[in-house]
């Protein structure tokens, strides 16, 4: 099985949109989703700039995405100890949570203070794991521990291959690679950066009968931006983006 995850357009956050620079970027990867053949089915977050990002690519390809609410954006409010910020439970400043070792751990990040401070993310973060992972049931992949048991009878046959789409958000997509690969997402929500439109590949290993276990294959990727000759957006980005 295939899952592509992809970031909304550089984004109007005012009016939850895209900005100008938004739309030519969504353009540009219609263009790209147009080549991509045999996709069994797209997502997307019911937020306004996902989903007038995803607009484009599914008038090029003349389908209709299935809206998750699960899907939206991980906008569940902290107060950052050291900035006084209060917003999104990343962006934290690295001499702050690098000294906690329970930030790298699967689990331990779950009892830190700061993720206990907000009542609704750890809930939240619960409902984006069960959404996923009920999707993927959907498509013959059940929970097992830490990796998944394929049902090739609802998957098609052993040798079927689904490949899904979903039009999402930068902290919302570093919440459910925590849960595929069973890491901690707080080195993956700053130690990585997801650009707008960018594309996110993970794809299911099967080397056993009825195992799989998913594996990033892309992360990031804007080859259509850079051929296209939009420069690549710095939104949610603390310095400048490679252009190359």
């Amino acid at each position: 099985m295939r899952i592509i995850l992809i970031r909304h357009g550089d984004p109007d956050y005012v009016n939850d949109s895209l900005t100008e620079k938004g739309v030519r970027e969504a353009k540009l990867l219609a263009k790209r989703v147009a080549e991509w053949d045999n996709v069994t089915q797209f997502y997307c977050s019911p937020l306004g700039r996902a989903q007038k990002t995803a607009s484009y690519s599914l008038e090029a390809v003349g389908r209709e995405a299935v809206t998750c609410e699960w899907m939206k954006e991980f906008t569940y409010f902290i107060d950052d100890p050291v900035t006084g910020r209060h917003g999104v439970p990343w962006d934290l400043m690295p001499a702050y949570w690098t000294e906690i070792p329970e930030m790298y751990d699967r689990e331990g990040w779950k009892n830190t203070a700061l993720y206990r401070s907000n009542d609704a993310l750890l809930p939240a973060y619960q409902e984006v794991c069960e959404g996923l992972d009920g999707l993927l049931s959907s498509y013959g992949y059940t929970r097992h521990n830490n990796y998944y048991l394929t049902d090739p009878a609802k998957k098609g046959g052993a040798d079927a291959e689904d490949t899904i789409v979903i039009f999402c958000h930068l902290g919302v997509t570093c919440m459910m690679l925590s849960h595929l690969l069973g890491i901690s997402p707080v080195p993956l929500l700053h130690g990585f950066f997801l650009a707008p439109t960018s594309v996110t590949v993970v794809s299911s290993e099967e080397r056993m009968a009825n195992d799989a276990i998913f594996r990033v294959q892309v992360m990031g990727d804007v080859t259509h931006l850079l051929t296209g000759k939009e420069p690549v957006s710095h939104a949610g980005y603390f310095t400048e983006p490679f252009q190359g």
